[in-house]
C-alpha cells in the first residue's frame, strides 16, 4: 500500500491538497431527476457510516457483551479513522431471540447494554466529536414479549390486540393447517399456531423469520401512530436518523393468498415472497416518515436521515424507495453480493449510477454488514484464507473501489481490520435462529458477529475489561491476534491504514455524491474509472499485473504498485487534471 507521508517518511496526519479543475465529460450519469443546490451540501449523500455491532464492539462491564458504554469508549478511534458518523444495531429491551431484532419495548435501552442516560452520553459525545448517530428500528415484526404480543394471545380471536398482527383461523377440518402455505426466511413455516386462553388449539399468526417475531398489521392505523411517537421518541434525544431493518416488508397480500414458490425466502434466506414483501401500501410509510424528518430538520436545519435495507430483485425497483419524498437512501445490496468479476461489477456499478441516482439520491454503497460473510473470506477461493492470502488483497481492492465511488459508504466494524470470518465456530456456541430453526450451517451469521480484537495476544484481546471478566459471548480464535486494532494502528500496511488514508483522499475531493464516472478504456480483466474531479480509479481483477491505465506514482494503492504497472488483485487511484487525455488503451 502507498501511503501519504509527511516530510519525515511518517503517515501524514492531514490528507493531502489535490489540483482539481473541474468535471470531465461522464459516461454514466443520473438518468433522471434533479438535485437541488441545498440538496447537493446535505451531509448524508457522501457520509461514511461505521456500523456498530453493540454486542460485539466493545464491552465496558466484564459480561462479555459489548454495551453502549464501549460504544462511547471507542469514539475517538472512530473519529481517527475519519467515519462520519456511526449506525447502532438494536440495543432495545429484548429477549435476544434474533439480538435485539426481536423487540420488546422501542423506547427503551435493554440493561444488558446500559441505559438511557447512557444513551444520551453517547449521543452527546459522538455529536461533540462531529460524528452523526444512526440507530437501527426495526418496523416489519417485534418481539413475541412485546406487550402487545402477549395482550393478542390473552385477549382471544376477534379482539382489537390481535388486529395489530396477522391472527388467522387455520385450514383443514379442525384449523390444523396453516391459513397459507409461505415459509419463514429463517427455516420452517411462516405460521404459529396458539393455545387459546381457555386451553384449546386455535388461531395461527404469522412470522416471516422466527415464532418469536411475529409480523406486525401495518394496514391497522394503531401501528403506524405508535411508530410516529418511537421516532419522534428518539429524534427528541437527538439522533440523527435511522436504519429501516426489512425496509420492503411491513404489509403483507390482503388475502394472504398461496404462494406458487412457498420456500423461496427459505432457500435463499432473503425477501423474494412477492406477496409477503415489496407491497405498493408500504411507499406511504416512507413518505410519511419522510415528512417527519423534514418536520425536525426545518426546526433547526439539521438533516435527519432514513437509510433502508431495501432488498428487492433490480436496481430499477430499489430506486422507487428513494424517490424525492420517500427514504433518503437504501443500501445497494447488488455489489455486496457481486462475485469477484470485472464485468459483474461493472454491470451493477453501472445499473446503480443510473437507477439509483437517477431518482435524485445518491447510491449507498455497502460490502460487508452483520448478515453477510466477510469479504476477505467471501473473495477467497479457499474457505479461510490469511491476512497475506487472496481474498485479503481482493477486499483491500474492494475496498478502495468502494470508496471511490459517488455517493455514500457503509463500513461493518472489523472490516477495516481485515477481519476473516470465523467459519470454524463449534454448534455449541453458535447463537443464529437459522442454524437452531434449521440444523444448517449454511447462511449462518455468528462468523461475523465474534467480537472485535483490540489488543494483546489471546482472547478476549482487550475486548472485555477486568481480570474476572466472562469469556466474549462467542469465542475468538487465537488469529484474531494478527487482526488486532493496536496492531493495525501500528503497521502502516494494514487494512486500518488503506481505510483511514482513503477517507482521507475521498474527503479532500469535492463531487463525493454529485460526481459523475465514465469508464476508461482497460484490459479485459481490468475495471478503471475516472471521476468528473479527475480521480482515476482502477482495479485488477486478474493475477497477472497489467500497464497502468494512468501515469505516474498513484495516490494510494491497495498493495505494491509501481508506477506504470497494476498487479494483480490489487486496485489504485491516480489524479488528472480533469478534461486532461485519458487513460492509454489496452496493450
Amino acid at each position: 500500500m502507498l501511503i501519504a507521508t509527511a516530510d519525515n517518511g511518517s503517515p501524514a496526519e492531514d490528507a493531502p491538497s489535490l489540483p482539481l479543475t473541474g468535471p470531465a465529460a461522464p459516461a454514466v450519469r443520473p438518468a433522471t431527476g434533479t438535485t437541488s443546490p441545498d440538496t447537493a451540501q446535505r451531509w448524508w449523500r457522501d457520509a461514511v457510516i461505521y456500523q456498530v455491532y453493540v454486542r460485539s464492539f466493545l464491552d465496558s462491564t466484564g459480561d462479555g457483551i459489548g454495551d453502549l458504554a464501549g460504544v462511547r469508549t471507542g469514539l475517538p478511534y472512530l473519529k481517527k479513522l475519519g467515519v462520519d458518523g456511526i449506525w447502532l444495531s438494536p440495543f432495545y429491551p429484548s429477549p435476544q431471540h434474533d439480538h435485539g431484532y426481536d423487540v420488546a419495548d422501542y423506547r427503551d435501552v435493554d440493561p444488558v447494554y446500559g441505559d438511557l442516560a447512557e444513551f444520551d452520553l453517547l449521543v452527546a459525545d459522538a455529536h461533540r466529536l462531529g460524528l452523526r448517530v444512526l440507530l437501527d428500528i426495526v418496523p416489519n415484526h417485534c418481539s413475541s414479549d412485546h406487550p402487545w404480543f402477549r395482550a393478542a394471545l390473552q385477549d382471544g380471536p376477534g379482539s382489537e390486540a390481535r388486529a395489530l398482527f396477522h391472527f388467522a383461523d387455520g385450514r383443514g377440518a379442525d384449523g390444523e393447517l396453516p391459513p397459507n402455505n409461505w415459509r419463514a426466511m429463517f427455516g420452517g413455516p411462516a405460521w404459529s399456531r396458539v393455545t387459546e386462553p381457555d386451553g384449546t388449539a386455535g388461531q395461527w399468526y404469522l412470522h416471516m423469520f422466527t415464532p418469536e417475531q411475529p409480523d406486525l398489521n401495518w394496514r391497522n392505523p394503531a401501528v403506524p401512530a405508535d411508530f410516529d411517537k418511537v421516532l419522534r421518541f428518539w429524534l427528541d434525544r437527538g439522533v440523527d436518523g435511522f436504519r429501516i431493518d426489512v425496509a420492503a416488508g411491513l404489509f403483507k397480500h390482503p388475502e394472504l393468498p398461496d404462494s406458487p414458490d412457498p420456500a423461496a425466502d427459505e432457500r435463499t434466506r432473503d425477501s423474494v415472497n412477492p406477496l409477503a414483501w415489496n407491497q405498493p401500501e408500504v411507499h406511504q410509510v416512507w413518505r410519511d416518515w419522510r415528512s417527519l424528518c423534514e418536520e425536525y430538520t426545518a426546526r433547526d436545519g439539521r438533516d435527519r436521515l432514513l437509510v433502508g435495507e431495501v432488498s428487492v430483485r433490480t436496481p430499477s425497483e430499489q430506486a422507487a424507495y428513494v424517490r424525492p419524498d420517500e427514504l433518503h437512501q437504501a443500501f445497494f445490496f447488488h455489489l455486496l453480493t457481486a462475485r469477484w468479476d470485472v464485468d459483474t461489477f461493472r454491470t451493477v456499478i453501472s445499473e446503480a449510477l443510473t437507477d439509483i441516482a437517477g431518482t435524485g439520491s445518491t447510491v449507498t454503497w455497502v460490502l460487508n454488514n452483520h448478515d453477510q460473510v466477510r469479504t476477505v473470506t467471501r473473495y477467497a477461493t479457499e474457505p479461510s484464507s490469511g491476512p497475506s492470502g487472496l481474498g485479503a488483497a481482493r477486499a483491500r481492492a474492494a475496498a478502495l473501489l468502494m470508496l471511490a465511488l459517488p455517493g455514500a459508504a457503509y463500513i461493518y466494524q472489523g472490516e477495516e481490520l481485515g477481519l476473516p470470518e470465523v467459519v470454524d465456530l463449534p454448534d455449541e456456541v453458535l447463537t443464529d435462529p437459522i442454524f437452531h430453526r434449521t440444523g444448517s450451517r449454511q447462511h449462518i451469521r455468528d462468523g461475523c458477529r465474534v467480537p472485535l480484537p483490540w489488543s494483546g495476544h489471546a482472547s478476549p484481546f482487550g475486548f472485555t475489561a477486568g481480570t474476572d471478566a466472562a469469556r466474549p459471548w462467542l469465542p475468538q480464535p487465537e488469529w484474531f491476534a494478527d487482526h488486532a486494532t493496536d496492531r493495525a494502528l501500528a503497521d502502516t500496511r494494514s487494512f486500518w491504514h488503506l481505510y483511514r488514508e482513503g477517507l482521507q483522499l475521498r474527503r479532500s475531493l469535492p463531487q463525493l455524491g454529485e460526481g459523475t464516472l465514465r469508464w476508461l478504456p482497460s484490459p479485459p480483466q481490468v475495471l478503471a474509472f475516472e471521476r468528473g474531479d479527475g480521480l482515476v480509479c482502477a482495479v485488477n481483477f486478474g493475477t497477472e499485473p497489467v500497464p497502468a491505465p494512468a501515469p505516474g506514482v498513484p495516490l494510494l494503492a491497495s498493495g505494491d504498485c509501481p508506477p506504470g504497472t497494476l498487479p494483480g488483485s490489487t486496485a489504485a487511484w491516480w489524479m488528472h487534471a480533469p478534461g486532461s487525455a485519458s487513460a492509454p488503451a489496452p496493450r
